[in-house]
């Protein structure tokens, strides 16, 4: 990504090293700018984070190419950070202990998996699918993905009219799904694609399925945990000369007819020319950081997205051939969705996602099979966390609701301690004003994705990265905001 020249001795604070922060904060120091990157953790990484040694954030990597790129462009190279292997099996699905279904880098596997499974014109649909997947995140690539104010006239403007409609932008996720798939568990298993936004697969529209093609063109796991990936970026940020402090909390970002600096919660004040924002856009909007600073946020930030409940543990698992990623489905799709956004309750059964993080890409295990493994379990919550208290007899009973679904299905765990349990209040008590959203703002309607902060606000000097804002949520999609925010940063700077 090229980036104007700015003035060398202009300052920038950067508050949050999530992935997007720590982007931001690469580019800007190879340009000579004086950075300083503040995060009230410990350690850098954001929602990227590990609990008791298990990936409990983002578990792991696609759009390899995004990391590449900004590590390239910094003058280093990724391999030499990181090992990152790209796995061969997507992810293993069941709906009881006789379906279940996995999903493969290679299409021929994962047709021919999906016509055992379901039939030949499954199989074919699945095929269809993939094809539309693949022109919807080439239509939108450059003319979204990556574009630094992306709007509907700029979309038709760069790509006419034909392609944007071949795109579907006016049907959900669901509808278009129904016209490749007759099989109500495939609607499922592709309608989850949704919940990568925190959204609904029956509110959410059907550019998601671009996800599909994501996927299948890598999915990689990063040797030793996504953590790995956090330290390596903050480590290339360091060698271009940022500051990195953790335990360093902002109390303010300080206004007076620009940005002017921040101010800690120690009392501490840093001077700044510019001040790129890594938190949550809700908590900019509540007064989190100022009240001047507030009204940099959008009046309307639309409705929150999914947050979750997840356990951690070390756990022999029994009774169904784990792979990296798997999926337990419900037995009723829209009613859990329901639950989640109609009646703000987490699902009396809910879709799980197990990561057996001790297993690799392929379908062979990677451990024994009776020997304790780290596992993150997950499952939908609705972003209640500062309303809603989560108390841990609720926990409980969501961590039984959960077990008997994999029974269900086959699988047994069988922890050797209590699972360590985080709900949307803890996510709300790190993330605050959030209610323990993950993924900022759900990606409900047409014009939602439209809907998102870009990284200029209405205060001179004042940017935005991070999940919550364009191009969205995820680790490739947080690096390009923060990649974004610095060149409207350098841009702004070079026309002073």
């Amino acid at each position: 990504m090229e980036l104007a020249l700015a003035h060398q001795d202009s300052r920038v604070v950067i508050v949050g090293a999530g992935a997007g922060g720590l982007a931001a904060a690469i580019d800007l120091g190879r340009q000579g700018l004086a950075v300083t990157l503040l995060d009230r953790a410990a350690s850098p990484g954001g929602k990227i984070r590990t609990q008791n040694g298990v990936d409990c954030g983002p578990t792991v990597l696609t759009m390899r190419h995004v990391l590449d790129q900004l590590f390239d462009d910094a003058g280093a190279h990724l391999d030499d950070a990181l090992r990152l292997t790209r796995a061969e099996l997507l992810a293993r699905h069941a709906w009881s202990g006789d379906e279940r279904l996995d999903l493969f880098a290679d299409e021929a596997r994962s047709a021919d998996a999906i016509a055992q499974f379901a039939g030949r014109a499954e199989a074919e649909g699945f095929r269809a699918f993939r094809a539309r997947a693949g022109r919807i995140f080439r239509t939108l690539e450059q003319s979204f993905i990556e574009a630094a104010q992306p709007s509907v006239g700029g979309l038709v403007l760069r790509q006419g009219l034909r392609d944007i409609w071949g795109i579907s932008p006016f049907s959900t996720l669901w509808r278009a799904l129904g016209a490749h798939f007759n099989d109500p568990r495939l609607r499922q298993l592709f309608g989850r694609y949704a919940t990568y936004s925190g959204s609904s697969p029956f509110a959410a529209p059907a550019t998601l399925m671009l996800i599909a093609f994501v996927e299948q063109t890598g999915v990689w796991l990063v040797e030793g945990g996504m953590a790995r990936l956090a330290e390596a970026l903050a480590a290339l940020a360091t060698a271009q000369g940022v500051r990195v402090r953790g335990e360093a909390e902002v109390s303010e970002v300080i206004v007076g007819g620009r940005v002017r600096g921040v101010r800690l919660v120690s009392g501490e004040v840093i001077e700044a020319d510019a001040v790129i924002l890594g938190a949550d856009v809700a908590a900019l909007a509540a007064g989190a950081f100022g009240a001047s600073a507030s009204r940099a946020a959008p009046a309307d930030l639309g409705a929150r997205s999914l947050s979750a409940v997840t356990w951690t543990m070390r756990a022999r698992a029994t009774g169904f051939p784990l792979s990296h990623h798997n999926v337990f489905f419900s037995a009723d799709y829209r009613d859990e969705f329901d639950a989640l956004f109609r009646r703000g309750a987490v699902p009396q059964e809910a879709t799980a996602y197990l990561c057996a993080q001790d297993r690799d890409g392929d379908v062979s295990a990677a451990v024994p099979v009776d020997a304790p493994e780290k596992v993150l379990l997950l499952i939908n919550a609705p972003a209640t966390g500062d309303r809603h208290a989560f108390p841990p007899e609720e926990l409980r009973a969501c961590l039984t609701r959960t077990t008997t679904l994999l029974r269900r299905c086959g699988l047994t765990l069988e922890p050797e301690a209590e699972p360590v349990a985080t709900s949307p209040a803890d996510f709300n008590r790190a993330f605050p004003h959030s209610g323990g959203a993950l993924y900022g703002r759900a990606m409900h309607g047409a014009m939602a994705a439209f809907s998102r902060p870009t990284a200029r606000t209405r205060i001179p000097g004042l940017y935005l990265a991070g999940g919550g804002v364009h191009p969205g949520p995820g680790v490739p999609m947080a690096i390009l905001s923060g990649r974004l925010a610095a060149s409207a940063l350098m841009a702004d700077q070079t026309s002073r």
